[in-house]
């Protein structure tokens, strides 16, 4: 090339005019750009070379300028497009430039080279010509652009929605705008999955890459696309809270009911349909306790005490009848079904019908004519069952009361309530049979932990009278549901638990007496187990049993109705052995999910608790080895009922009872470290 040749080459995406000066070396040449800067260039680097004279780099200011008013109309080419498409020839900038300026001096030439190599639309180039797109492609070039344009003007308008959530201000977002934050959502609830697998972030970020629209919004808001970032952001923008359980977003568990559903329960709210059980007993002259926490909604138990003409006594169990507002396989069973079991988490519940039947029609409301199903059960002198019934009946739920209320009667001895204080002798009659047979006892203390208005509140759950008074009623009727079903050969979701192999005694005399010896015979303990048919449940010392205590809460005791009502009105029974095997291995995968997100967000709020009372000292005991190699311990936090993990610097002995604080908690990444303290700290 001559020296002063005007040439065009780019620097990365930035388009350049520059002079050749001199060669460099056999096939480059130094070229000198109007801001006086030198290259050197291979001639593939060079786009473009304006021929018909040499010039100074001091010219070029004045060629671009006399370029510039030729390339401000580019919409110019759609017209040169339309009188060249028909015979599709390829055309130079050259010719291009009589096409469109009727002349080709230099300036011409580049200003058609220019708008033909910025064209996206109605030419592309081939060789050193440009040839022009066909209309049909064409066409589809316009959509393109448009949707791509379009896409942009929504991402700017996102952005700016973005900026002012940001801020605090109230922001409208559309739904294009959910879509995008409903996929960061969905990719910041990986963090669950660091706490459930204990994957690193890094493997995480490998295992899982972010999807384009998070890395697009994460990029426009100049912020790295990481499950950590994602959920920081959402709760920059409020459309997350600080501890939102991710636990949760990670399941299957449904929050809100669908609207059908709801729909279907507020018609069975405003119209009941007849009720199938025509030979309903009325025990409405019963006096009936209710016994739960208070804030418990759904009450599907109560419990009565009567005295025979004979003499004898009778207790009557009565469980809520959810069954006379629903039918299996109708919309609201195959609701619960899919759920499974309400959800109790520390933050509240998610239920498992619609709370206008669960609080409302299907509880056992104080004061008001309510359907159950009664177990009626006479006990012996040592708390074996001698005689049963059970019956669809009508009950009128006398009081309303708590396990602090019972307790406080039952200490008290209110003369006027002893039907209550005879329901309690007898229960205790019925533990003490049911050790007789062999069942288990470990006492380990249980955190009941409870989140408002973001403060934890951490209470040990006490095994008080009340508490024992109400468990074995309920499992007096599990049994007589079981005993029932048994004896007329209907499937039901039967459970039971395998007898366990417990430390011989002298094994357990070495250990430290109370909770040490109660968690190693946990350890012991098998899994409980459901069955079509009846199965020994070593736990509870009982030869055959099932739960029916709770169908407003747990699905399987719903199934336990279903079976039993039908064929008290003496109606083939709504599922066979096979039908009922399916329903619950369905529902047993369901529940165990729900199990687990429960243990989880408990864990979380306890590290979280733990987190804000970093200079609390707890007194804790030692309960078992997790590696005693590595001196890694399962510590009890008495005054919490918390049990945790804990490393030691120094030789421990199970059993052995020391002070310790919070050292580290973290409980998104579900780490806790304790260190221990010698004395106690004022």
């Amino acid at each position: 090339m001559e020296k002063g040749t005007l040439v065009e080459f780019r620097v990365q995406s930035d388009r350049r005019l520059g002079i050749v000066d001199r060669p460099d070396g056999k096939t480059r040449w130094f070229v000198v750009d109007e801001r006086g800067q030198s290259h050197s260039l291979a001639p593939r680097q060079i786009t473009y070379t304006v021929t018909g004279q040499t010039y100074k780099q001091t010219e070029i200011k004045d060629f671009l300028v006399a370029v510039q008013s030729y390339i401000e109309d580019p919409s110019s080419l759609e017209i040169a497009w339309e009188l060249l498409i028909e015979d599709g020839e390829t055309v130079t900038p050259s010719q291009m430039a009589k096409i469109l300026f009727s002349e080709t001096a230099p300036c011409h030439c580049y200003a058609a080279h220019y708008l033909l190599s910025e064209d996206k639309l109605y030419f592309k180039q081939k060789g050193d010509g440009y040839e022009p797109r066909s209309a049909t492609q064409v066409a589809e070039r316009k959509h393109q652009i448009e949707v791509e344009t379009q896409k942009a003007k929504g991402q700017q308008e996102f952005l700016t929605r973005i900026e002012q959530a940001l801020q605090g201000k109230t922001v409208e977002w559309q739904k294009q705008d959910r879509q995008r934050l409903e996929a960061l959502e969905k990719y910041a609830t990986l963090l669950a999955d660091i706490v459930k697998a204990g994957i690193s972030y890094e493997n995480l970020a490998r295992a899982y890459p972010p999807p384009t629209p998070v890395i697009e919004t994460m990029t426009m808001l100049g912020r790295s696309a990481t499950p950590q970032a994602a959920f920081q952001l959402l709760i920059d923008l409020g459309w997350w809270t600080t501890h939102e359980n991710l636990f949760l977003r990670r399941s299957s568990i449904s929050v809100q009911f669908p609207q059908k559903v709801l729909e279907v329960a507020q018609e069975r709210f405003n119209n009941p349909p007849t009720d199938s059980d025509s030979n309903r007993l009325d025990l409405t002259h019963l006096k009936v306790y209710t016994i739960d926490d208070e804030s418990t909604t759904e009450i599907d138990d109560g419990l009565s005490w009567e005295l025979l003409p004979d003499g004898q006594e009778r207790l009557w169990v009565h469980i809520a009848d959810p069954t006379r507002l629903l039918l299996p396989e109708d919309e609201l069973d195959l609701e619960a079904r899919k759920r499974g079991s309400t959800v109790y988490l520390p933050t509240g519940m998610i239920p498992m019908f619609p709370e206008v039947l669960a609080t409302g029609p299907m509880s056992l409301v104080q004061g008001k004519l309510c359907y159950a199903l009664s177990f009626g059960v006479i006990l012996d002198d040592g708390g074996a069952v001698i005689d049963y019934c059970i019956h669809p009946g009508l009950i009128k739920p006398t009081y309303r009361l708590t396990y602090e209320d019972v307790d406080e009667m039952l200490e008290l001895g209110v003369e006027a309530e002893s039907e209550l204080q005879a329901i309690a002798n007898w229960s205790q009659k019925r533990k003490a049979w049911r050790y007789a047979q062999g069942a288990i006892s470990i006492n380990m203390p249980e955190a009941m932990i409870k989140v408002k208005d973001d403060e934890i509140n951490i209470d040990i759950l006490e095994d008080s009278l009340s508490r024992q008074l109400v468990a074995e009623m309920m499992i007096l009727a599990g049994e007589v549901a079981a005993r029932y079903g048994q004896t007329h050969n209907i499937p039901l979701p039967f459970r039971g638990q395998p007898q366990p192999e417990l430390p011989p005694d002298e094994e357990l005399l070495l250990l430290p007496p109370g909770f040490v010896r109660s968690c190693a015979m946990r350890r012991c303990m098998p899994k409980s187990e459901m069955s079509i048919t009846p199965v020994r449940h070593a736990g509870l010392g009982l030869d055959t049993y099932t739960q029916a205590t709770s169908p407003i809460r747990r699905y399987s005791d719903l199934l336990t109705h279903f079976q039993l009502k039908a064929h008290l009105r003496g109606d083939g029974l709504p599922f066979t052995a096979e039908q009922l095997k399916e329903v619950m291995m369905t529902v047993l995968t369901t529940t165990q999910e729900l199990t687990m997100v429960e243990r989880q967000t408990n864990r979380y709020y306890a590290l979280e608790y733990l987190r804000r009372h970093p200079e609390e000292v707890w007194n804790v005991v030692v309960l078992m080895w997790l590696r005693e190699d590595s001196n890694l311990a399962l510590i009890l936090l008495e005054d919490l009922g918390l049990q945790l993990p804990m490393s030691f610097r120094r030789t421990v002995s199970l059993g052995e009872h020391l002070l310790v604080k919070v050292s580290l908690a973290d409980p998104q990444k579900d780490i806790i470290q304790f260190q221990e303290v010698m004395y106690q700290q004022n």
